[in-house]
């Protein structure tokens, strides 16, 4: 496919962190659509050696970041005699993001892990098309700053937040009254409560509607992430916690809305197809044509919507309440649950755990009330290790 008559004279210049995971293969299939509106200059990986070595030869960066001992050592010898430079870990994640030769930085890396590397970009003055929770998650107030100081610009990928962003284009900040982030309900919505105990790993991992990586997916299920979600609406859209609604909407049809305070409400509608938040986060502001699969309104039987169970789902309401607390506690839940999601997905933890885990962490671990990067690292690791060794009580499931 020609690129459209708007783009550029020169291609934008892709960082892909986090390239072999759902997000960033999925931004190689727009690079493949407009092979000459985008060039790609960065490709980072961590375990899957393989996928990224493929990722490598087919499109030629200047820069590969390993940040698995094991699979750098691989990729290293599998690229060696190219022209393609291999680096190691988090440092050459940064030093890759903050390249002069990178337009436009897609912070696609899974976890706490892709944290720095996007305040890096953010420093260096790059666009960042943010697929990365976390960075805002644990460090918003880090990332605002650096936006401040050094004008780069922050474009979000997440569907629900990408959804936001276009029902705000050419509107006031002032005229938002509420953001509403709709959510699939996951598999479980249906589910009776006193079954929860008996979840195992592969029915979580079985979405209804979106095919995601392992941790996001279970995230989903435990609607913790759309508690993630609401703590980055935050920071992208400056509004308090009061004005962000969680709203269960299982068709994902609609994939968040914005209400005015003349009583509108707009919303954004879509297959569920992350290609089209990805392509509109590498295009903006500009919309380019594409054959991404479009809605059949003849299809589309009903638009349902329910509020959220908090009580069966209660990493929901944790996130709310580590987002009021601010400092150190969005760090700590955010690990937390990461190591919960891991213990879950092992078979060592229940699912009905996976939030009391997360409690006690934040019960147990207090900080500064404006944490430095460190005091965040140092939290980081905190909340893991309490929450890798803490032993949940089994109660009765309608007492937890």
């Amino acid at each position: 496919m020609p690129p459209p008559a708007d783009v550029p004279d020169e291609p934008r210049r892709l960082a892909i962190l986090g390239a072999t995971g759902s997000i960033g293969t999925q931004t190689l299939d727009i690079v493949r659509l407009f092979p000459d509106a985008f060039e790609v200059e960065v490709l980072s990986g961590h375990r899957n050696a393989e996928r990224l070595i493929a990722q490598a030869r087919a499109f030629e960066p200047t820069h590969v970041v390993v940040t698995d001992d094991a699979a750098y050592v691989t990729v290293r010898d599998a690229l060696a005699g190219t022209a393609i430079q291999v680096t190691y870990g988090q440092d050459g994640l940064c030093e890759a993001a903050a390249l002069p030769t990178v337009d436009v930085v897609v912070a696609a890396v899974v976890g706490a892990a892709g944290m720095r590397s996007v305040l890096a970009a953010l420093e260096a003055g790059k666009t960042v098309a943010l697929a990365n929770k976390e960075a805002l998650v644990v460090a918003g107030h880090l990332v605002e700053a650096a936006l401040a100081a050094h004008g780069g610009t922050l474009i979000p990928v997440d569907s629900e937040h990408s959804a936001i962003f276009q029902c705000l284009q050419g509107e006031p900040p002032a005229a938002v009254e509420r953001l509403i982030l709709t959510a699939s309900g996951g598999p479980f919505r249906m589910r009776p409560r006193h079954t929860f105990a008996d979840i195992k790993p592969e029915e979580a991992l079985n979405h209804p509607n979106w095919s995601m990586g392992a941790k996001i997916t279970i995230d989903s299920a435990t609607l913790m992430n759309k508690g993630l979600e609401v703590m980055e609406a935050r920071w992208l859209f400056g509004v308090g916690p009061d004005a962000i609604d969680v709203v269960v909407h299982p068709q994902s049809i609609i994939h968040s809305m914005v209400t005015f305070h003349d009583g509108s409400t707009k919303a954004q509608l879509g297959v569920p197809d992350m290609k089209v938040p990805i392509q509109y986060a590498l295009t903006y502001p500009e919309r380019w044509e594409a054959p991404h699969e479009r809605l059949d309104w003849g299809q589309v039987a009903g638009l349902d919507f329910e509020p959220p169970d908090r009580e069966a789902f209660g990493c929901l309401p944790l996130a709310y309440e580590a987002l009021r607390l601010g400092g150190v506690a969005p760090a700590v839940l955010n690990a937390a649950n990461e190591v919960a999601v891991a213990r879950f997905l092992a078979g060592t933890l229940r699912f009905t755990e996976i939030p009391e885990v997360i409690g006690y962490a934040l019960k147990t671990i207090t900080g500064p009330a404006q944490p430095s990067l460190e005091n965040l690292i140092e939290r980081d690791s905190m909340a893991r290790r309490v929450a890798q060794e803490h032993q949940p009580r089994r109660v009765p499931l309608t007492n937890c």
